[in-house]
């Protein structure tokens, strides 16, 4: 990446940070007064319980700073990317009113949340399909000078599943303070990279704010969170992710740099897997992975410490593959 690709990036990492910290306050004060709180996971360690009545749909805030840099820099295929943000953190948002009206942890049932999702991964890909600035059509990785292509079809098809499995995955991750947040930093950084590098620019802007605005939520979601962001961040940061992979043609390459969330959800689905083959019997102390370790004597910040490590060794490893 040369010296003014670099300040480009920094730039708007920077604007993500400023917009999303600034629209991350006024959240923090105006969900505080309308009463828009947590309600502690049921299942979740005792522990958690003590979160209950934390401000929550602080996520919006990662929307605020993509809708505003669109408004700023309105670059090819951007605002298909912000399109696919704004509809997940809206079906995030309608999951968080159901959760807070019914008092418990009670929003969209799984099946209409993945349908809904599929919806959103489905008119997005509509969208790019055949848009002359999409620099790698059919494409799901390149292996140095090679360009792995696929049938239209077939991209398609793993273009929903790579959008709603990391929105999931993404979803689940979000357990802990500021979890989610800070292990997403280093995965849109590694893209804003290969986008800058494919000078496919809605990814390098997407995911530049994207990084910036994870970190100006921090400040208020770091231990002990001020403010959650609900399943409205965490469906907008995993469709965010997943966009810029597919914009960058570097869709296998997401399961290597967003290693953390892909653990989490696998984690889920070895636990419930297995829990119904044998009758009962765990893998894990409890499910998503996190939870795991927290059970098993590690203090919250460092369970979030760790995986936020992993997230760095995950994104650089990545780098180097595509390399």
């Amino acid at each position: 990446m040369s010296g003014s690709a670099l300040s480009f990036t920094l730039i708007w990492a920077f604007f993500g940070f400023v917009v999303a910290g600034a629209a991350a306050f006024a959240l923090l004060q105006g969900l505080g007064r309308l009463r828009v709180t947590q309600h502690a996971y049921e299942d979740a360690p005792a522990t958690h319980r003590e979160k209950t009545g934390t401000p929550t749909m602080g996520g919006i805030a990662f929307v605020v700073a993509l809708v505003c840099a669109w408004a700023a820099h309105p670059a090819p295929l951007f605002g298909e990317l912000v399109l696919l943000v704004v509809l997940c953190a809206t079906i995030g948002a309608i999951d968080d009113l159901m959760k807070i009206r019914n008092g418990a942890n009670r929003g969209l049932r799984a099946r209409t949340k993945l349908l809904a999702t599929a919806l959103a991964a489905a008119i997005f890909l509509r969208e790019i399909s055949g848009h002359p600035a999409l620099p790698a059509p059919d494409t799901i990785a390149h292996i140095g000078r090679v360009w792995l292509l696929v049938p239209h079809w077939l991209w398609l098809l793993l273009g929903i599943c790579a959008i709603v499995g990391t929105i999931h995955a993404v979803n689940l991750t979000d357990g802990l303070d500021g979890l989610a947040a800070g292990a997403m930093i280093p995965p849109l950084a590694a893209f804003a990279f290969i986008g800058a590098v494919m000078h496919v620019t809605a990814a390098w802007v997407g995911a530049a704010v994207g990084a910036g605005a994870c970190l100006g939520f921090l400040i208020f979601n770091r231990h002990p969170a001020k403010l959650f962001m609900g399943d409205t961040g965490s469906l907008a940061l995993g469709a965010l992710l997943a966009a810029t992979a597919i914009l960058t043609g570097e869709m296998l390459l997401l399961i290597v740099i967003g290693g953390v969330f892909v653990a989490e959800a696998l984690s889920v689905i070895v636990q419930v897997s297995y829990f119904k083959a044998t009758h009962g019997r765990r893998v894990l102390r409890m499910s998503p992975l996190h939870h795991h370790f927290e059970l098993g004597g590690w203090e919250e910040t460092k369970v979030t410490a760790r995986f936020w490590a992993a997230s760095l060794l995950c994104s650089l490893v990545g780098l180097a593959i595509a390399r």
